[in-house]
């Protein structure tokens, strides 16, 4: 009965049902797409409790799911949404045919990147991932068309200036040299859109190939690409608390 009492945000609710994320539950709010007790509402700040029934789109949203975490390497050429006027291949098509059920990313790679992507089928566990505050690094693996070297990565280590975008500290491992194509390994603790692209095309060098290989304590590790796998409750909780 004290659950009863408890009081919720309706797009908080939406989201931790695993239907969507939370912005897109205040977006069918805000469409008029969603019912709270038979009306139509287009509050996102109203509260609910258990006793309330919602309905999505006509359909009576689900209990809320325990939460579950997968890990994803993303493949070249695929988008991280389902909304694309072109009609380039998304994941979440590749996904629907591992897994049947929604599954929401945490954060996103750009099209041209590849490497490891964490998904969820909770929301708000997703939003609360990819909150600043949690200082999350980064890393990935870089390889560059141009010429880098040690005056640049004391530049970046400092945070960096570019086209009136102010970039925080990165760390920045020089590899062997191979001609003009050199690989990086680079290490930072925000994902700007294209950050790593404009930071480097601000140097003269071109990205030909990015791959993120960790974000906070998880790892690509052995996945292949377009592989997916579930990781444990106890397993990442135990991750996310070290």
């Amino acid at each position: 009965m004290v659950d009863n009492l408890i009081n919720e945000r309706i797009a908080k609710k939406i989201a931790n049902s695993g239907l969507c994320s939370r912005r897109e539950a205040e977006r069918l709010i805000n469409n008029g797409y969603v019912k709270l007790n038979g009306n139509v509402i287009k509050n996102c700040n109203t509260n609910v409790t258990t006793k309330d029934i919602i309905e999505v789109n006509n359909q009576k949203l689900k209990e809320k799911e325990k939460v579950r975490l997968w890990l994803y390497y993303k493949k070249k050429g695929f988008l991280v949404t389902t909304k694309d006027t072109q009609g380039r291949p998304n994941i979440f098509d590749e996904i629907k045919l591992k897994v049947n059920k929604r599954l929401i990313s945490i954060g996103r790679l750009d099209f041209n990147s590849e490497g490891l992507l964490l998904l969820t089928n909770n929301g708000d566990f997703a939003r609360k991932l990819e909150l600043p505050q949690n200082k999350f690094q980064r890393t990935y693996k870089v390889r560059i068309f141009g010429t880098i070297n040690n005056k640049i990565k004391d530049q970046l280590k400092y945070g960096i200036k570019v086209n009136s975008i102010k970039y925080k500290p990165i760390e920045l491992e020089l590899e062997d040299e191979k001609g003009k194509n050199r690989w990086l390994t680079m290490r930072l603790y925000e994902g700007k859109n294209r950050e790593i692209r404009k930071i480097m095309d601000h140097f003269g060098c071109t990205v030909n190939r990015l791959i993120r290989i960790s974000y906070g304590p998880f790892n690509l590790k052995d996945l292949k690409p377009g592989q997916l796998t579930e990781l444990k409750y106890k397993n990442f909780n135990k991750l996310l608390k070290s």
